[in-house]
């Protein structure tokens, strides 16, 4: 038997340890099939034979409290992202955009905002005005917070916040260097721990390639994750898009190093949701990510291109296929709530 064989027989029998995983990382990608199969069978086993599709469109805003302010300038995004998100500049103007929201079939938002000079967003003051609008609607709210403390921490729970989506990175050199932070490895742990104190819903999310491009600390970051015991019913795997003015230059990931990521989050954590969410290159590579994504064993995808879904259904005519207006972070128990409706799923009729 050979080393790749034995590696595979291994995961697949739930034996593997970090070291092998780490073997994994380093495979070939021509060896990468047979455990791309592997990582869609324990998908199937767990989950069926269904991949849901998630499309926000203006029924789940994503809302910057920050307007297109960030004080860390990260070099992978610079504010741009923060342009694309509907601009918030106090309180009320927050609550006036969630009440119209949800008397307009609104489903839920995403709150989030720059970063300030320590790594967390400036959601603080805002909480007030959230649980007012959790107590009047049947809004999913989905808050992006950073690094946190024990006051923001105790006040999402008091919020009643449905989701505290939380970037998971444990390479020292892209918090220097891309991020712009002067912290240590273990803020990342604490504000775990205030979120896992407050019994706060924490979807991690994994962004591959931030490492200008190339794998590096990925897996550590999924280690991060299994053994701060987050156990989390859903994990975000989002891929860096190389910015355009950077002084520093980034390669755009492998699709295939994108799937090594999904097929080990797969294999560390069978029974969790994991989706491709919606930061991910576009253009010509869109719809190979896609498809590797799918045959590493997602569950989840955000705004898929019809092609992709086609090429699904050509390989795997019984697949079925779920759509929800909303991000692809909002827990099970909520899909009820946010099912798409026959306009918003047109584009993907003749499926």
């Amino acid at each position: 038997m050979n080393k790749l064989q034995e590696l595979l027989e291994k995961i697949e029998s739930g034996n593997a340890i970090w070291p092998d995983y780490s073997q994994f990382i380093n495979i070939g990608y021509k060896e990468l099939e047979p455990f791309l199969v592997l990582a869609q069978n324990i998908t199937k086993k767990n989950f069926g034979n269904l991949l849901k599709i998630y499309n926000p469109t203006k029924r789940f805003p994503a809302i910057s409290i920050t307007g297109s302010e960030c004080a860390l300038e990260c070099e992978h995004c610079n504010k741009k992202y923060l342009k694309g998100m509907k601009q918030v500049v106090d309180n009320r103007n927050l609550e006036q955009i969630l009440i119209f929201l949800s008397k307009n079939n609104g489903v839920g938002a995403l709150i989030s905002g720059g970063s300030r000079y320590d790594g967390s967003v400036p959601i603080l003051n805002f909480l007030d005005t959230i649980k007012k609008v959790k107590k009047e609607t049947n809004l999913i709210i989905n808050t992006h917070t950073g690094l946190l403390d024990q006051e923001t921490a105790k006040k999402l729970a008091d919020a009643n916040v449905d989701i505290v989506s939380f970037d998971v990175n444990m390479d020292e050199e892209v918090i220097r260097n891309i991020y712009h932070l002067d912290i240590e490895l273990s803020e990342y742990s604490r504000a775990i721990d205030l979120l896992k104190k407050y019994k706060l819903n924490i979807v991690p999310h994994i962004c591959v390639g931030l490492h200008y491009g190339k794998l590096k600390k990925e897996l550590d970051s999924i280690k991060f994750i299994k053994e701060t015991e987050i156990n989390p019913s859903l994990i975000v795997v989002i891929v860096l898009i190389p910015p355009k003015n950077s002084k520093i230059k980034f390669d755009t990931p492998k699709p295939e190093d994108i799937a090594k990521i999904i097929a080990l989050l797969r294999f560390i954590f069978p029974k969790t949701e994991i989706s491709l969410g919606c930061m991910r290159p576009r253009g010509n590579i869109k719809n190979k990510v896609e498809k590797y994504a799918i045959k590493a064993g997602i569950t989840r995808i955000e705004i898929p291109s019809k092609a992709s879904l086609q090429w699904l259904k050509n390989n795997n005519p019984e697949i079925q296929f779920k759509f929800f207006s909303a991000c692809c972070a909002i827990p099970e128990k909520f899909e009820n709530l946010a099912k798409s409706n026959k306009v918003e799923i047109k584009r993907y009729i003749n499926l």
